[in-house]
């Protein structure tokens, strides 16, 4: 498969181009500099700032999958929401088959009806991130394009690639010790898996140990 990785070059994002790879797919890694990242087989590099509809469609015109591992920056955390509807509406010029967001942990439910956000449980300065991870997610609800929003665990972190971890709906996914973590080689996992086996279309899944 042809896909665009948005991103590339963060934790995330590295990891995710890393899978897709390994797996065979051919690799358009974009991001606002692309120095750090090596030539290899089935891998392309574009510079984009995800600030222009028509610039973005342009690179994900071939794509059968687009993946926005963006992160905004902390002092304004409200950009994701621009981005987000900016890659919506380049996907629909491109014609490009899916839209696949590395989310966050905060909007997942931590007891029904309970959010992270929500519980209190949260530390303070990391609640603007995950608020405006939240309004991303419903601007991709309102939208038309087949979208899926993969949440990562409490504790997104480093770490090896086990290739053992739990899939999730709407709840945070916790351990026996109700720890909530995953590290960025098996998220990559679960996500390179959706866009090889579609289950979450047009919705949202979670994924920790």
């Amino acid at each position: 498969m042809n896909v665009v990785v948005y991103g590339a070059t963060g934790n995330s994002g590295s990891a995710i181009v890393k899978e897709l790879l390994a797996r065979g797919h051919k690799v358009t890694a974009v991001a606002r500099k692309v120095a750090s990242l090596k030539a290899e087989q089935g891998l392309t590099t574009k510079v984009d700032d995800l600030s222009n509809v028509d610039a973005i469609a342009a690179v994900i015109k071939d794509a059968d999958a687009v993946v926005s591992a963006y992160a905004p920056p902390m002092e304004d955390t409200d950009a994701i929401l621009g981005v987000t509807e900016r890659e919506i509406a380049a996907v629909k010029k491109a014609g490009a088959g899916r839209l696949l967001v590395v989310g966050g942990a905060g909007l997942l439910e931590v007891a029904p009806g309970v959010t992270l956000i929500k519980s209190g449980f949260l530390p303070k300065e990391y609640l603007p991130i995950a608020t405006s991870h939240e309004k991303a997610l419903a601007v991709l609800r309102k939208s038309d394009i087949n979208w899926t929003y993969l949440s990562p665990a409490a504790y997104f972190v480093p770490g090896e690639r086990t290739g053992k971890f739990r899939l999730g709906t709407k709840e945070l996914v916790s351990d026996a010790k109700k720890e909530s973590k995953i590290s960025f080689a098996d998220y990559a996992i679960a996500l390179v898996d959706e866009i090889e086996k579609p289950a979450h279309e047009r919705g949202s899944f979670s994924v920790g140990y």
